[in-house]
């Protein structure tokens, strides 16, 4: 699986998949007429996706751009994240629901979240932002994750949030976890760790991540947490998947990972990549398989 958007400057990036109605949905950041927006694709068999439409954006916290989607299928709605931006600092999380995959009603306390006022109580850790949303339902509640900065700006790194399932999910619904989550600490993260992915399996969270700035190289670790918030690393020395060698399609990075566990049960890693320093952007997957508890990626 190759896929990008020939018509919008070659750019996919940033993907998230959900299964309805008998079709695969591919949500991920396209650039339209030079403002970051979110595409939906469609397949009937994961693989080979078209894209079907671009998520409007309508609402003034939308209007400098949206993106970095996340989506999960709760009964026979698909609740879409994504986040707001090029408002820095200020960028922040939505939420929009779909019972076709295709058309959403967005809610309209829009954004519901980020680390700061008016939506929790900004902890020392962070600048306020957040970007990069991913949800999984664990321990019968709504885990948010997601990336944001330190203070300076300099390091990107993963905290959360939960909610009841029963909340809707709107702005007041999140409480934020205290603590960082994630943040860089191995010479391969370098300074950021950024879009988490999560995946319950076996009573536990795995959440895949990618470590660095995009194309420095990006690349994807993997931890695992029997609480969802306390997490341990699982790949040191090396990631679990690399960028590629000079010439291939994704030379210059493989990164922001969308874990994905199919109705027939296999295991799915998506995620982006790039062999021109991010002048252009494409998806890509691979199937996961978990040995002893740990995951691998399948030859």
């Amino acid at each position: 699986m190759l896929y990008t958007n020939p018509d919008l400057r070659n750019f996919a990036k940033d993907p998230a998949v959900v299964e309805l109605g008998g079709y695969y949905f591919l949500y991920h950041s396209v650039m339209e007429n030079g403002v970051l927006g979110v595409g939906i694709s469609r397949s009937i068999d994961g693989d080979s996706f078209e894209r079907v439409a671009i998520l409007p954006r309508t609402l003034e916290c939308e209007r400098t751009g949206v993106g970095a989607p996340a989506a999960i299928r709760i009964g026979d709605e698909i609740h879409l994240f994504y986040q707001t931006y090029g408002t820095g600092k200020l960028d922040a999380i939505c939420h929009a629901v779909s019972t076709d995959g295709i058309n959403f009603v967005k809610d309209e306390s829009n954004p519901i979240f980020a680390p700061r006022e008016p939506f929790a109580d900004m902890p020392e850790w962070a600048c306020g932002r957040a970007i990069d949303a991913d949800v999984c339902i664990f321990g019968g509640r709504l885990i948010l994750y997601f990336a944001t900065r330190d203070k300076a700006f300099k390091r990107q790194i993963v905290g959360a949030a939960s909610a009841p399932l029963d909340s809707g999910f709107g702005r007041g619904s999140f409480e934020l976890f205290p603590e960082i989550v994630l943040e860089p600490i191995l010479d391969w993260e370098q300074d950021c760790i950024e879009a988490p992915a999560a995946l319950v399996r076996d009573g536990k969270v795995y959440l895949f991540y990618a470590g660095a700035y995009n194309c420095k190289p990006q690349q994807i670790g993997c931890a695992v947490s029997e609480d969802g918030f306390h997490f341990k690393r699982l790949f040191i020395d090396e990631p679990l998947l690399t960028n590629g060698k000079s010439g291939e399609w994704n030379s210059s990075e493989s990164g922001h990972p969308y874990i994905y566990e199919a109705d027939d049960g296999r295991v799915w890693l998506y995620y982006q990549g790039s062999s021109d320093m991010g002048k252009s952007w494409y998806l890509s997957r691979c199937e996961i398989e978990f040995m002893d508890g740990i995951p691998a990626i399948k030859k």
